[in-house]
Formats: structure tokens, C-alpha cells, sequence
């Protein structure tokens, strides 16, 4: 599988990594997470990304892989000890929160610590960066990041403290590839993409009750791309295809409670980035389409 120079830092990362959230949140058993995990290690895959909100997902990546850890590069975030709604961004709850991912994931060292959907009021005031420099300094983490999006992630780049973003990149959110993008190249930060398939939000009919797809499902109702007619793999593979497209992305982490799901993934990227004009087209339609309301989704 293709890696790329994680911006500044000394990590080659695989274009494809995985996304912890859905292990977490679909109480996926310990046994599928094993099987999962190392099935996606053994295909060539070196980048996990969770976070202590993802309810059992660390502690699962921990019993899982903790065994191969050098196998891997390991990223996680603070800032929401319990769920998303609560956040707490004391700085001595941030370096708690960072301990205990270190227990939960079984490691001494993260490879990448990352501040949640922090504010940009936050972020401004300062202590929360701190915090984070603090746990580095402490050994916790060798680098440090953000993950969020919209102005908040403007400030995190322009502030000039962060090794690397996180932020939602995909055929239904682009806000990032004009407001963030181009300064994170320019600052040399390595770049995750989350949500890089738009939760395949498509597929949803009718309408989904979860509010986690309202936003997607319905820019893509109005998006109205043609090849989200045809069949599903395809369009999936044109889509996440097109999050690693974008200048300035590394790696683009996908989410799944399926054994075997990451190898498919991995051999829809392997076809490479989109051809220039079925890019240029996705990118056009966007253009068409979006209004002022349609920003990166947290």
C-alpha cells in the first residue's frame, strides 16, 4: 500500500488507516476487533486513530494489537472523557485523560496526541495547546495535533503549535480543501482525513434517524452525483478515492466492525488518485451546489 511523508514528522504513513469510532460505538467483541486489527496489519496497514470518547475502543485496540506495536503508528485524542457532548478542557483533565488512554492502549507512548473538536475560543486562550506541549514534554506523545474543523482548525494551523490536523474531508464535506488545506501545506502539517467515504450516507433510504448522517445524507440528496447510482463498491471507491486526491492529504482513516472490510478498502485505493476531469467534475458539482451553510462537519 502507498505511504506518504506525514508532513513534518518522521512517519511514513499508509494512505488508508483505521478509524476506531465504530469498534467503540457498536460494541464490536473483542475476538472481531482481534481478527479485524491484525488482518488489516498483516495487509499492510500502520496507522490507528481513537479516542477515549469511542467508549471501549481503546481498551479493544489495546487487548487486540498492543503485542505489535511496533507495527503501527498510534494516534488518540482528549478532551471528552465521557462522550462528545461533555467536554472538559482543564489541563489537568486532558493530561488525566491522555494517562489513561496510555493504560487503556496498553503503550507507553502515543505516536500522536490529538486535542477533540476543541473551540477556537479555546484554543485561543491557550492552555489547552499547552497541555499537550506539557504531555509531549512528559514523553506521552511524540507529536502533537488537532482534529476538528471550520475556523477552529484555521486557528489551530495559523497558531503554529500543532504537528498535524484532522479534519472532515469528502465528496459531501469540502469546505477543508479551500479553508485549511492549503495553509496546513504550506506549514507542512500532516493532514488525516476523517469521514473520507461521507458515512456512504447514500445508501440511506429513506431518510436516516441518526442524526450523525442527517448532514451528509442530505447534501448528497442535493449533490445528486451520478455515480452514486451505480453499485455500491464502485461508488464508494470513487469517493474515497477522491478524499486522497485532495493536495495535502496523507491518510484518510476509515472505520469498520467488519474482518476483511479494511483489505477491500485498501484494494479500491490501490486504483490511485482519480483522473484529473473526474475530480475536477466532483469538485465543479460542489461548487454548483454548496451554500455558505454547508461547512465542515465536527
Amino acid at each position: 500500500m502507498e505511504k506518504r511523508q506525514f508532513g513534518k514528522t518522521d512517519m511514513q504513513v499508509t494512505v488508508l488507516g483505521f478509524g476506531g469510532a465504530e469498534i467503540g460505538f457498536q460494541q464490536a467483541g473483542a475476538a472481531t476487533v482481534s481478527q479485524l486489527l491484525n488482518e488489516a496489519l498483516d495487509a499492510g496497514l500502520n496507522v490507528i486513530d481513537t479516542a477515549e470518547c469511542y467508549l471501549q475502543s481503546e481498551e479493544l485496540i489495546g487487548q487486540a494489537v498492543s503485542g505489535r506495536r511496533k507495527d503501527f503508528y498510534l494516534f488518540t485524542k482528549c478532551g471528552h472523557p465521557e462522550t462528545m457532548s461533555k467536554p472538559d478542557w482543564r489541563p489537568a483533565s486532558l493530561l488525566q485523560s491522555i494517562e489513561r488512554s496510555l493504560r487503556r492502549l496498553r503503550t507507553d507512548r502515543l505516536d500522536l496526541i490529538q486535542l477533540h473538536s476543541c473551540s477556537e475560543e479555546e484554543l485561543r486562550q491557550g492552555d489547552v495547546i499547552t497541555a499537550l506541549e506539557d504531555a509531549r514534554k512528559r514523553g506521552y506523545a511524540r507529536y502533537i495535533g488537532y482534529s476538528g474543523d471550520g475556523q477552529a482548525a484555521r486557528y489551530a494551523i495559523e497558531c503554529g503549535r500543532f504537528d498535524t490536523l484532522q479534519t472532515s474531508v469528502s465528496i459531501a464535506d469540502q469546505e477543508a480543501i479551500d479553508l485549511t488545506l492549503p495553509l496546513a501545506r504550506q506549514r507542512q502539517m500532516g493532514v488525516i482525513a476523517k469521514r473520507p467515504i461521507a458515512n456512504v450516507a447514500w445508501k440511506m433510504e429513506p431518510q436516516p434517524e441518526s442524526s450523525y448522517y442527517h448532514a451528509y445524507w442530505k447534501r448528497l440528496q442535493k449533490l445528486d452525483y451520478k455515480f452514486l447510482q451505480g453499485p455500491t463498491r464502485d461508488a464508494v471507491a470513487i469517493a474515497l478515492r477522491f478524499t486522497l486526491t485532495v493536495h495535502g492529504v496523507h491518510t484518510a482513516i476509515v472505520g469498520t466492525t467488519k474482518p476483511g472490510r479494511w483489505r477491500e478498502n485498501a484494494e479500491l485505493v490501490g486504483a490511485g488518485p482519480l483522473p484529473k476531469d473526474q475530480y475536477e467534475e466532483i469538485r465543479a458539482r460542489w461548487r454548483e451546489v454548496a451554500d455558505a451553510s454547508w461547512v465542515g462537519q465536527v
